[in-house]
């Protein structure tokens, strides 16, 4: 049982050391952001109606691309980090477990991880230890 408990103290901790990294991994995408903006903001001036209108949509591509590729990162990384707090709470089961599986497609890290959270989470000793006694 107390080697259960340390595993799921562990796993959390690994929890948030991937969901920085996601998060962290997540903002790459803002220099896309940044140069979609200038591409809005400052486009081409030639006599051709055609020329400045490229850029503005290739920018709109971009800032709406990039600002999704940074919001799912980061809704990514905030569920990482809320599946570590709840595994060291012993709070919401199947959240860890869905947050687990979900996590395997971050690899390498999220790989490993979600693997081994699976395995650790399917135990039923550690079952035991959501539904009958969750950490204070």
């Amino acid at each position: 049982m107390n080697q259960d408990k340390e595993h799921l103290n562990l796993l959390a901790i690994f929890h948030y050391v991937v969901g920085g990294l996601a998060a962290l991994f997540a903002c790459f995408p803002i220099f896309h952001l940044i140069i979609g903006i200038i591409f809005i903001i400052s486009p081409v001036k030639s006599g051709n109606e055609v020329d400045t209108f490229v850029p503005v949509i290739m920018g709109w591509m971009f800032v709406i691309m990039a600002s999704i590729f940074i919001l799912a990162g980061w809704a990514f990384a905030l569920c990482m980090i809320l599946a570590g707090r709840f595994l060291s709470k012993r709070k919401h089961y199947t959240f860890c477990l869905v947050m687990a599986g979900i996590g395997c497609l971050f690899m390498p890290f999220g790989t490993v991880l979600g693997v081994f959270t699976i395995i650790v989470l399917l135990r039923s000793s550690v079952k035991e230890l959501f539904t009958a006694h969750p950490a204070p």
